[in-house]
């Protein structure tokens, strides 16, 4: 039995995966120290950390990360960024380079589709310097809850501090705490 708050990486990583713990549950509630190999660190977090190397030697950057269960099946998919735009040519490469080491690392134990894009035009955004990049910038900001009967407020970027992100909207500055805020993706103005 599983002691009141004993969740080592070795409870994780045998006894839960025999019992028919999904992945999903064993990556978000196993503790331990996230290091190489382990089965808390976040498959993303793994594949990010070998792909980008291989991601930057092809000539691009590497946008995003993203494993998800869309229809029934799980996707990994590696979003790309480049000075001048993604072609197909460089999805191409990067895919190439990356899925000998993908099958190497074999950081996900489940059957999954890889896939490598463009990051877009309309590319979310999420870490912090992605916000400051785009500082400026016309975006899209999408909230889980309706505020003032709407969950989509488009504007410019004006400032996000810990999470929180400010947009200029029709001359006026809103800002939308993090708890609230779904998503931010640019948004491409015609």
């Amino acid at each position: 039995e599983i002691a009141n708050g004993d969740w080592s990486s070795d409870v994780c990583s045998s006894d839960l995966k025999e019992r028919g713990f999904p992945l999903s549950f064993l990556l978000k509630f196993c503790a331990g120290p996230r290091q190489e190999g382990s089965i808390s660190m976040k498959i993303t977090d793994q594949v990010w950390e070998f792909a980008e190397p291989l991601v930057q030697a092809c000539g691009c950057s590497l946008w995003d990360v993203e494993y998800v269960r869309e229809g029934g099946e799980w996707f990994l998919r590696l979003y790309l960024d480049k000075e001048g735009g993604v072609d197909i040519d460089d999805c191409e490469a990067v895919s190439r380079a990356v899925d000998p080491v993908l099958d190497e690392k074999d950081p996900i134990p489940e059957s999954y589709r890889f896939e490598v894009c463009s990051a877009g035009l309309e590319r979310q955004l999420k870490r912090p310097s992605d916000f400051e990049r785009y500082l400026g910038e016309p975006v899209l900001v999408k909230l889980y809850r309706p505020r003032d009967g709407q969950k989509e407020f488009p504007g410019r970027l004006v400032r996000y501090e810990d999470g929180a992100v400010t947009i200029e909207m029709r001359g006026r500055e809103v800002t939308f705490d993090k708890a609230e805020v779904a998503l931010v993706r640019l948004r491409v103005e015609f």
